[in-house]
């Protein structure tokens, strides 16, 4: 209990500081003040005057703040400066289509990563091993930019057998209900839901490839460093000269305690996976939030800059806290050792 009070107050604390930083942004930015904020252009002072006694720019800073605070819990996130669209609309149809690479990239990362950790660390120094190492140099060494537009040329260009850019085909008239769109064709009453299904598919391979292949390189070095530490621990080698087949060693005593190590260091990727996804929805024009995002930087859209920064840094946050937590929870001994050291 005292572990998930000090991690709650921790993420109280982080969410108080990104608000704080988020709201002093448009002080930052060029331009006129009031339409940072608002995203209104005034066209006349008595519109001016209005606006800036909507959001309290007559009153103090400490005012100021605590209307920002309470419009983003009442769901008033602004309007765009380039279409005066809703800010909390456009950021909900653009989050799930990230969430979505981002889920899928990190289910390949974890389902061939870490078994083709395990193995490769179990039969190091083979030539499987090698080869595995070798895999796992090279993809982490290739940035997801080139990754992207090596998979582009080929498939794309050379072969053509996958699509360029975009979610589906324009033929197929999903209508956007969760965001996901595996799910919303689910979902849909279209005729020819099969035909949906494999283009979108399709136009997921490329942009999930370019970032899976990073993200499973990392798991696959993680995972071979802690178990081929793990094995060669005391309570390891006495299992082995008490006739333990290498198999019940493994599934006894080696797995659990080479996963533990490994998820504080998975924490340290979340960030740089998010920011490779955020990559990749641009250069495939995948509707998400990064493309979302850098369309804003490009016109200037300083309320759209804000408020996506913003819920940007939120997620990272609530996902590197809570697999942190859930690492603590599931490693006592971890928390005892650090709380003696201090």
């Amino acid at each position: 209990m005292k572990l998930f009070i000090r991690y709650l107050n921790l993420m109280v604390v982080t969410i108080f500081i990104l608000l704080l930083f988020s709201f002093i942004l448009p002080f930052l930015f060029p331009g006129d003040l009031l339409t940072n904020i608002s995203g209104i252009s005034p066209q006349s002072n008595e519109q001016r005057i209005a606006l800036e006694q909507v959001y309290k720019l007559d009153q103090s800073i400490f005012h100021q703040f605590a209307f920002y605070i309470e419009s983003l819990l009442d769901g008033n996130w602004g309007v765009s400066t380039s279409d005066q669209s809703n800010l909390l609309h456009e950021l909900l149809l653009a989050f799930p289509a990230t969430l979505e690479l981002v889920a899928y990239a990190l289910l390949i990362a974890v389902v061939i990563g870490i078994p083709v950790g395990f193995l490769s660390g179990l039969k190091n120094h083979n030539p499987l091993d090698f080869s595995v190492v070798t895999f796992s140099i090279v993809g982490y060494s290739f940035p997801v930019v080139w990754l992207a537009l090596i998979f582009i040329t080929i498939f794309c260009l050379q072969f053509q057998w996958l699509p360029i850019s975009g979610r589906i085909d324009l033929l197929f008239d999903v209508p956007t209900e969760t965001g996901f769109i595996l799910i919303d064709i689910a979902r849909s009453g279209i005729s020819n839901k099969a035909d949906a299904y494999l283009d979108a598919l399709h136009h997921l391979i490329l942009p999930t490839a370019s970032v899976a292949i990073v993200t499973t390189a990392l798991f696959i070095r993680f995972t071979r460093r802690s178990i081929m530490d793990v094995m060669e621990k005391d309570y390891i080698i006495a299992a082995k000269s008490r006739g333990f087949t290498q198999r019940q060693i493994f599934f006894k005593h080696g797995l659990k305690n080479a996963l533990l190590p490994i998820l504080p260091l998975l924490v340290l990727q979340i960030s740089t996976l998010i920011t490779n996804v955020m990559i990749i929805e641009t250069i495939f024009s995948w509707p998400g939030i990064g493309r979302w995002l850098i369309q804003a930087i490009y016109q200037q859209d300083y309320p759209a800059i804000r408020i996506g920064m913003l819920v940007v840094s939120l997620c990272v946050m609530a996902l590197t806290i809570t697999i942190e937590f859930i690492t603590r929870a599931m490693n006592p001994a971890r928390e005892r050792a650090e709380s003696a050291t201090v």
